[in-house]
């Protein structure tokens, strides 16, 4: 059964030590599999992409407590490409 924002925590990105942001930003998109077109980004620039939707408020970090498990979610607009190999 799928879990609801409603039945989960917003976290903001600034609460978590860095070490922690970056290992939750990497399983986010290492699991994504997200198409990154013809150039191949680095887990780096993944990660740098994520960090920024995350400062400009078009990603939020959201923990499931009766799962124990935390996910990112990016929000995504008309104008917007998708996940964290979209333009930042």
């Amino acid at each position: 059964m799928a879990e609801t924002a409603a039945s989960s925590v917003t976290v903001p990105h600034t609460a978590l030590a860095p070490d922690v942001l970056r290992a939750v930003i990497e399983s986010f998109v290492l699991r994504e599999g997200t198409d990154y077109g013809e150039r191949e980004l680095t887990l780096d620039d993944k990660v740098a992409r994520v960090i920024a939707l995350l400062e400009r408020g078009e990603a939020k970090i959201l923990f499931h407590p009766e799962s124990a498990t935390v996910d990112i979610v990016v929000r995504h607009g008309r104008d917007r490409g998708g996940g964290p190999g979209a333009p930042a």
